[in-house]
């Protein structure tokens, strides 16, 4: 098949990461896919040259980006539409919000011939990694927000989210209906961080060198973008909860973005035994050179799909101390591949539970290795993504079959 992907960016993100998961894969199976992307925002790094380096064909949409700005967009749009006319896609797959309403608009009216000769509309796939349709925006806006993708969802093949939980939202909000609706848990190209050695069989690397810290030092990291929704605040309260009974640990934040600033005034009111204690690193490509030197990881997002940096903190073999929100739950099993919690309080009480223990840091890890392995591995992403795409050109051949016979 030719596939046309479209994403607002490729940053550092879980949706970036996916994709260069499985569209190398896809590409060696035979397909030929072509991925328009806009730009990253300042700070948030950008994966377009490693996804160009395997092969896969990439192409930069001037003018795509987040926010609204009628004059960026419909340009955005314009050059979407030109590039997928002459690409002539058999299946256009977007990615996010604003990608996801600008790419199937301009898809709207594409043909493509089937197998059998006969000319069928372009199948159309989107992907929910997450939603904004609540407690984003006021009750108004999130309200218009729902009837925009219940429109868009309407003229859409299927519809992908990368957790039950998100699932279950698009249901309740009546965004899609349920059999047109398909869960995909996100993959990620696992096979280094598995090969990593647990705790007490490593040596300092990249990090710890970085930080200047040792092998006796605990190391919690916070990984993603800095921004608002991520609550990077809220990670330095848990730490601060509990730092004083545990003079060894260290907070260090793994990411860049708009919330940078804030952070660093936050990290700034703290004494200073805990300024010496928390790290802002930046982004570190290279998912070894994080994730080799955690001990454990954190996050205090007020919403999430399915964070991929929790599968990958997992396939390290490190537990995950995280909020109930999302599909967290559907990654980390609690009490087994690490410990969930609702409240800033709760959050720092798991922390402080895993800091004093070591013993049960290495047996969470190991559990959690264990379970992402193969249910979040590259391979099973893209075979989800292929027999969806599959399944589109065979019923909407079935029902150009039909069609013909009435």
């Amino acid at each position: 098949m030719r596939i046309a992907r479209i994403l607002t960016r490729l940053n550092l993100g879980g949706p970036a990461r996916q994709v260069l998961a499985s569209d190398p894969l896809l590409k060696k199976r035979g397909h030929e896919l072509r991925v328009y992307v806009g730009e990253p925002e300042k700070g948030e790094g950008d994966l377009f040259e490693d996804l160009l380096a395997t092969g896969v064909d990439v192409v930069r949409v001037p003018h795509l980006g987040r926010g609204v700005s009628p004059v960026r967009d419909f340009a955005a749009l314009r050059f979407l539409r030109r590039e997928l006319r002459e690409f002539a896609p058999d299946l256009v797959h977007t990615h996010a919000s604003k990608a996801g309403s600008l790419g199937r608009r301009a898809a709207r009216g594409l043909c493509r011939r089937g197998d059998s000769g006969r000319v069928l509309p372009v199948g159309l796939v989107h992907t929910f990694h997450g939603h904004v349709l609540e407690g984003y925006f006021s009750p108004m806006i999130s309200k218009g927000l729902a009837a925009v993708e219940r429109r868009l969802a309407a003229g859409t093949d299927r519809v992908i989210a990368v957790s039950h939980a998100t699932a279950a939202d698009l249901v309740r909000l009546q965004v899609v209906e349920a059999e047109r609706l398909h869960v995909v848990p996100p993959g990620a190209n696992l096979e280094e961080l598995l090969l990593l050695p647990g705790p007490r069989g490593r040596t300092p690397g990249y990090l710890r060198g970085l930080l200047g810290l040792g092998a006796e030092e605990i190391l919690i990291g916070v990984v993603g973008r800095l921004a608002e929704v991520k609550q990077p605040e809220r990670a330095v309260e848990t730490f601060a909860m509990v730092a004083a009974r545990h003079p060894k640990a260290h907070l260090v934040f793994i990411g860049d973005g708009e919330g940078r600033r804030s952070l660093e005034s936050c990290i700034g009111g703290l004494n200073a035994d805990l300024q010496s204690r928390v790290h802002m690193v930046g982004n570190i490509e290279g998912q070894t050179q994080i994730f080799g030197d955690l001990d454990l990881v954190l996050l205090t997002s007020r919403t999430e799909g399915m964070p991929v940096s929790l599968i990958e903190a997992h396939a390290a073999g490190i537990p995950v101390v995280a909020p109930s929100i999302g599909g967290v739950e559907e990654v980390v099993i609690h009490e087994r591949t690490g410990l969930i919690g609702s409240e800033t309080s709760e959050l720092a009480f798991h922390l402080d539970t895993l800091l004093g223990s070591g013993d049960k840091r290495i047996v969470y890890g190991q559990r959690a290795r264990m379970r992402v392995s193969t249910r979040h591995s590259a391979s099973a992403l893209a075979d989800r993504l292929e027999a969806i795409y599959f399944d589109i050109a065979s019923q909407q051949e079935a029902v150009a079959k039909a069609a013909e016979s009435l």
